[in-house]
């Protein structure tokens, strides 16, 4: 949703009429998502590692020493050097059909495709390599955009094709043409035959799906856990995936527990036996998008409303997990449209959407200080490092440098 602002002023243009202009009354603005598709066999052979090209579509971010590496939603993972935190620098793109997270361990980097789990050699950052690839380990991560007024199959569905991701595009339409070309505004589109189906290592943001514990790889889908063992780091093992729920978006280490967050709450897992996650407790909090971090006696959880989630308000969770068998509600404060969210020391980091990255003081939980608040700026995720914060945005990379009381910036880095 971060770019639809910005595709409708185009889209109105396209259609005859001027951005000053008002649309006529018999027009309406419809998001429309296109599915993204390939054969199987160009899905089994179209990853490579080619020089920097421009992002789509700002994903997660992971830092693994002097790297950071940015996910471009269904398509692959943008390299960037960060030896100098002030000049970062776009190295190269590493084309994974399907891909919407990495981990790294050891310099072995381990991302999803689609059902696949593929393991590269980046030893040698300029020649990194396909080491391994685990078919049909995994259940799938493309995600049914509940955000959209129709999804536009016409020109696909031949059988053995398979869906790799949706472009979203604002359509001004007459209800008419609407409903002629894609039925009630109530009916989203059906697709037919496509296939839906420790110091050595890196860390993700609070919108991670992927998660490596000493030597174990925990990945999140929709329902489940599947576990890896990856104490041969080039040739993972796939153990009994673990049952987890509805709607699973992130997962979050802390100790000896792992942090689900879902749709409709937050699910907290023992990794006491780490090749099998055991249910904890649960914190229910309704319908939303909901990522969630922790820090000693408390979990803190984003709750996006306003959209395909559900919820029609937004705001920051507190959540007490002093006692872990019975999480409860804390704290709550109204935030705008808030992504992700990190926390160094006593400073907690909020991406607040359009509303910009805001800072605060979280000593007394029940009396959040607001540090700074970075406006004009769209936020998408943080990772909290202990010299600096990296943050992504709507195609941007910001990093910003921690002071006392407050963060500066030092550089950004388009990344289109």
């Amino acid at each position: 949703m971060k770019k639809f602002a910005l595709f409708l002023c185009l889209a109105v243009v396209l259609s005859g009429i001027s951005c000053d202009d008002e649309i006529p009354n018999n027009l309406e603005e419809y998001l429309v998502a296109v599915p993204i598709t390939m054969s199987e066999e160009e899905f089994r052979n179209s990853v490579d590692i080619i020089a920097p090209i421009p992002i789509e579509e700002s994903g997660k971010i992971y830092a693994y020493e002097n790297y950071i590496f940015v996910n471009d939603e269904y398509k692959g993972v943008h390299v960037i050097d960060n030896s100098n935190p002030r000049s970062p620098e776009k190295i190269a793109f590493i084309k994974i059909p399907g891909n919407v997270d990495i981990a790294v361990k050891g310099d072995f980097l381990y991302a999803d495709s689609l059902w696949d789990l593929l393991v590269f050699d980046i030893s040698d950052i300029s020649n990194v390599n396909l080491v391994n690839r685990l078919s049909n380990v995994l259940n799938g991560n493309i995600i049914w955009p509940f955000e959209v007024d129709a999804i536009d199959y016409q020109d696909f569905g031949n059988a053995g094709d398979i869906l790799i991701g949706w472009d979203i595009e604002t359509q001004t339409l007459t209800t008419e043409e609407f409903e002629q070309r894609y039925g009630s505004v109530d009916d989203v589109g059906v697709l037919e035959n496509v296939a839906f189906n420790d110091s050595s290592t890196g860390q993700g943001g609070s919108l991670a799906r992927f998660n490596i514990v000493e030597d174990y790889l925990y990945a999140v889908d929709s329902h489940s856990i599947n576990v890896f063992e990856i104490s041969d780091l080039e040739n993972p093992v796939d153990l009994e995936d673990v049952y987890a729920g509805f709607d699973i978006e992130t997962l979050f280490h802390s100790g000896e527990h792992l942090f689900l967050g879902s749709m409709r709450g937050m699910y907290i897992y023992s990794i006491a036996n780490p090749a099998s996650p055991e249910f904890v407790s649960e914190f229910q909090h309704g319908t939303a998008c909901d990522p969630v971090v922790v820090d000693g006696d408390y979990a803190y959880i984003t709750l996006r409303g306003g959209n395909g989630c559900g919820a029609l308000e937004s705001g920051l969770f507190i959540v007490d997990i002093s006692n872990i068998y019975s999480p409860e509600l804390a704290i709550i404060y109204p935030m705008d449209e808030p992504f992700g969210l990190g926390i160094q020391g006593n400073k907690l980091f909020v991406c607040d959407g359009s509303s910009g990255l805001k800072v605060y003081d979280k000593t007394d939980i029940e009396n959040l200080i607001s540090l700074n608040h970075f406006k004009d700026i769209v936020t998408f995720d943080v990772i909290p490092l202990q010299q600096n914060l990296l943050m992504v945005g709507e195609e941007v990379l910001y990093q910003y440098e921690y002071q006392d009381d407050s963060i500066e910036l030092i550089s950004s880095l388009d990344l289109d």
